[in-house]
């Protein structure tokens, strides 16, 4: 089916929604699109990428009644499905706000950064860009952790390992020359 493009409004409210609708307590880290239009750098995104760690109880029924209600795509992907996860991606992955008993967070910024690396659209580079113009990537840590995943790069037969470090290695040039 499909949905109007989501604001921040929009993925704010979902965010009320589905803290307030939970039954006990958890963590959901927003990808993509969603953290783009909460930090600013994109008015709009199609989908709501979302990831559950742990899964907040209730929070399937909470998304089914938001989607319809709020007339907004929400998908569960996160960078750890289509590059391994980075070492204590948790850790560095911002608080954005509580609602009841689940806590909402941006997905590590340098993971995100990696998989639009990884996968390489024009918008996947506008948003790296956009991370970058915000402080919220580091070109040199995302060469650090790179190497840290490489190792468990065997994992994904999609991702081939050699093209992967040479497109971090043109997007960490690209980085440095756009300057802090």
């Amino acid at each position: 089916m499909h949905r109007e493009s989501s604001d921040a409004a929009k993925v704010r409210e979902l965010m009320r929604r589905l803290g307030e609708e939970a039954r006990g307590p958890g963590r959901i880290y927003l990808v993509g699109g969603a953290s783009a239009v909460i930090i600013g750098w994109r008015e709009t995104t199609l989908d709501v990428d979302l990831k559950l760690d742990p899964e907040p109880p209730g929070v399937f029924e909470a998304i089914a009644r938001a989607k319809n209600a709020l007339d907004i795509n929400v998908e569960l992907a996160a960078p750890d499905e289509f590059i391994p996860p980075l070492p204590d991606w948790q850790a560095r992955s911002p608080s954005i706000t509580r609602h009841g008993p689940v806590g909402f967070f941006h997905y590590d910024f340098h993971a995100q950064a990696l998989a639009k690396i990884e996968r390489g659209h024009d918008l996947d580079r506008r948003d790296i860009a956009g991370m970058h113009g915000r402080g919220l990537i580091d070109p040199d840590r995302l060469l650090t952790f790179f190497d840290s995943i490489e190792p468990g790069l065997l994992r994904y037969p999609a991702i081939d390992p050699q093209a992967f470090r040479a497109k971090v290695h043109a997007a960490v040039v690209a980085l440095r020359e756009a300057g802090p």
